[in-house]
Formats: C-alpha cells, sequence, structure tokens
C-alpha cells in the first residue's frame, strides 16, 4: 500500500472515530425522562435530579421544579406520590416544619429532599401548601402543611403502600391538608413493629 492512501484511509478512521464520540456524548446529554407521580423540572439549563432513595441533590445542582403527583386509593384515599410514583408518607412523632426522623430512621423513611430554592408544585386538589424545610442535616426537605414527607424503604413500587400504619405512626400522606389530619385508616388496625419509629 502507497504512504499517500495509508494516510488517507488514518485519516478517514480517525473522522469516524471523532463522529461516534461526538453522537455518544450527544445521546448521553439528553436522557429522556421516564416518570409516573411526581416530576423534576429544570429551571436552569444545566440542573438535573435523578429519582433515587432519599433524593439528596449534589450542592452543585441549580434549583429545580418539582411538581408532587397524586394517587387515588379505594381505602387509603387520595394521597400524594414523588418520583417514578412512588408512596409519600407522614409521621406523627414530627412536629410542624420539623422532622424527628434522623439516624436509622432515615434510612429506613427516607425524606423528600430537593435542592436549596426548589419550586415545589402540588397536584390538583391540594388545598395545602408546599414548602421546604431545613433537616438537622442541613438538607432540605419538602413539607406539606408544615408535615415533612418521606419514602418508605419497603415499597419497591409505583403503588406500593407498605408503609401505612407502620407502628402506628406512619401513615401516606393525604391530600387533605393538614397535619391534624393524620391517623390510622382502616387498613391499619394491625401495626407493624420497628424500632420505635
Amino acid at each position: 500500500m502507497r504512504p499517500t492512501n495509508r494516510l488517507i484511509s488514518l485519516a478517514g478512521v480517525a473522522t469516524a472515530a471523532l463522529l461516534i464520540a461526538a453522537a455518544c456524548t450527544s445521546a448521553a446529554a439528553t436522557p429522556a425522562p421516564s416518570v409516573v407521580g411526581a416530576q423534576t423540572t429544570p429551571t436552569a439549563p444545566s440542573a438535573s435530579m435523578a429519582p433515587s432513595a432519599s433524593m439528596a441533590p449534589s450542592a452543585s445542582q441549580a434549583p429545580t421544579g418539582l411538581t408532587i403527583g397524586v394517587t387515588n386509593d379505594p381505602t387509603l384515599g387520595a394521597y400524594f406520590t414523588a418520583q417514578n410514583g412512588m408512596t409519600l408518607y407522614v409521621f406523627k412523632n414530627d412536629t410542624p416544619d420539623t422532622s424527628s426522623c434522623t439516624g436509622n430512621c432515615a434510612t429506613t423513611w427516607p425524606p423528600l429532599t430537593v435542592a436549596g430554592g426548589t419550586t415545589i408544585t402540588g397536584p390538583t386538589g391540594a388545598t395545602g401548601t408546599f414548602s421546604l424545610i431545613t433537616r438537622p442535616d442541613g438538607t432540605m426537605q419538602v413539607a406539606y402543611d408544615h408535615q415533612p414527607l418521606y419514602h418508605y424503604s419497603g415499597d419497591s413500587a409505583a403503588g406500593d403502600t407498605t408503609g401505612e400504619g407502620f407502628n402506628g405512626k406512619w401513615f401516606v400522606a393525604p391530600l387533605s391538608s393538614g397535619s391534624a389530619s393524620i391517623a390510622p385508616s382502616a387498613s391499619a388496625s394491625v401495626a407493624k413493629s420497628q424500632s420505635g419509629y
């Protein structure tokens, strides 16, 4: 093979490699969200928030918008859901604007946390107010009518409500406003038990 043909072949291979790398980079930069229930909406071009158990964003993330979803259950009534349709819960031991679930409790019941400055939008029918409270570890937790919101580590799919009535202290977060509305439902007549929380 002549040296000029070899150079042309190498140049062609290098160009193809650059085009493939550019295509992969472009595809990785624009993931398509697949969300049921709540949704996060970036309010800055570089903002993103991956749904996870704790949903704790990194400090470098720009504020985002979070839209809370709702599920209607014939037994439990209407209750709030977060990313991927996962059920949100409230804890009877909490006081207004203060979470008492930390340490091992927060591992079992991950708080719904977001970046500071996040705008919270509720579903149709939510008459209460969403807000952000500061947790003891400095993260920002979403609250509804001053009641902190949590996930349950025992739920594995959208629509699961395995934390309902847990230890007589944990209940699905009701669409009706006010922390006084937290009360055992008919399905929580047998309380589950675990380490006091």
